[in-house]
């Protein structure tokens, strides 16, 4: 970890599900996205971070369709007071879940993203945390995409690491965006209702 680690007393884990992670209709670098993800997840775990893996439920037919192969979660899930999984519907995470009432009912002032996909759902998310008042932390090497295909007359193939340059730079006016997952530190919620408040 950095000397001069952000602190954050949550991470998002953000649609880290089989079908964008594992066999062909895997991310570029996937394997990599999932090196620092795991460790973010032990660096927050170590220290009673709160951590929540969303879970997106996808349309019918679609890879991340509920119950089918591509929609379980690629990382295991340490299920207790200081980890869970909440699923959604939609790109932003806080829209129609709970999200919103774990973080403030721990006390969370601060979290870190992670996950997929850069433009859609961690973008998404992190809009909603940060106008819900959250310091909001994006490791640059802890989120992902696909490439975008080319558009006749449009524009020819958008390489996903351009794309998730720019979904990052959309909102590194209120976000902290770190070069590396490394730059992310954790502590525990200090709230009344936190998960370990005494």
């Amino acid at each position: 970890m950095s000397n001069h680690a952000i602190p954050v007393e949550a991470l998002l884990v953000v649609d880290v599900q089989d079908a964008a992670v594992a066999g062909d209709g895997a991310l570029p670098n996937a394997a990599g996205l999932l090196d620092r993800t795991r460790d973010l997840i032990a660096r927050a775990r170590r220290v009673g971070a709160l951590v929540v893996h969303l879970q997106n439920d996808g349309q019918p037919g679609a890879g991340d369709e509920p119950h089918t192969p591509g929609w379980e979660l690629h990382l295991p899930v340490e299920a207790g007071p200081t980890e869970t999984v909440i699923r959604k519907t939609h790109d932003d995470g806080f829209k129609e879940t709970a999200l919103g009432d774990l973080l403030s009912g721990a006390g969370v002032r601060s979290l870190a993203v992670c996950g997929l996909m850069s433009e859609m759902c961690v973008q998404a998310t992190a809009r909603t945390a940060l106008a819900l008042g959250y310091r909001v932390v994006l490791p640059h090497d802890a989120h992902a995409t696909h490439d975008i295909p080319a558009a006749p007359g449009i524009s020819g193939v958008i390489p996903a690491a351009v794309v998730s340059r720019v979904a990052a730079w959309a909102i590194s006016g209120d976000a902290d965006v770190t070069t590396q997952a490394s730059d992310v530190g954790f502590t525990a919620p200090s709230g009344p209702n936190s998960p370990t408040a005494a």
